[in-house]
């Protein structure tokens, strides 16, 4: 295992965590928040067991995912469309905060609470299928010809054409239940309906500059759910 990626990647879920627990509670008006600090907690511990599980398994893969979202070989709109997407999680979890805590303008039932603890452990369990099918799931869109880049399309990738954006919808809607915020689940839409452009924008990229696209997407016809899209 490779000593200096896995200092890399405690490194950066530390700094993450501090950030976005660092929204939470600055948006919140106080630190006696215990859902927020669960939350941070069950990212902690999945993050460093699915990043730990890659460093042994994949290193090329946990180097892609740390890699910065913006690079050079990436597509342009897609580094336009990264940067939107993390202003836009940022105001999210600062409009979780104000909501569920600061203004307490709502009221999410405990057990609401647990589904969205366990949606989002669904999700990051999920993720490591997603990795074992696909080394090339990096962050960013691009073409990785130095890595022998292929056509993935065993494991869930062998149903919908998109896994990961599937089974992220489940941290997205499980993080304002589990944190108690029903104006943080009404963005969930939108959210859903922005990685559902990025898939289409992403299949274009595929299709012209991977050899196999094409042809994988006349096998497999759906993006996110089989017989829905």
């Amino acid at each position: 295992m490779d000593k200096l990626l896995v200092k890399r990647l405690f490194t950066q879920t530390f700094i993450w965590l501090v950030f976005q627990g660092a929204l939470l509670f600055i948006s919140a008006g106080t630190l006696a928040w215990t859902a927020a600090w669960l939350w941070l907690l069950e990212f902690a511990v999945t993050s460093g067991w699915i990043g730990l599980w890659l460093a042994r398994t994949d290193p090329g893969l946990l180097a892609e995912r740390l890699a910065p979202f913006a690079q050079r070989t990436q597509a342009g709109w897609d580094r336009v469309f990264m940067m939107a997407v993390s202003v836009g999680w940022c105001a999210w979890l600062c409009l979780i905060g104000i909501d569920a805590v600061r203004h307490h303008w709502s009221f999410v039932p405990f057990w609401l609470n647990v589904c969205g603890a366990v949606a989002i452990f669904l999700c990051i369990y999920a993720m490591r299928a997603v990795f074992a099918a696909n080394r090339y799931a990096a962050p960013v869109v691009k073409i990785q010809s130095e890595r022998g880049h292929a056509v993935s399309d065993s494991g869930p990738y062998a149903y919908v054409r998109h896994p990961m954006y599937a089974f992220a919808i489940l941290l997205l809607a499980g993080t304002p239940l589990m944190l108690g915020s029903w104006w943080g689940l009404a963005c969930v839409p939108f959210m859903v309906a922005a990685i559902g452009w990025r898939a289409v924008r992403e299949e274009r990229v595929l299709a012209a500059e991977l050899q196999g696209y094409r042809a994988y997407m006349e096998r497999v016809k759906y993006r996110f759910v089989p017989g829905v899209w």
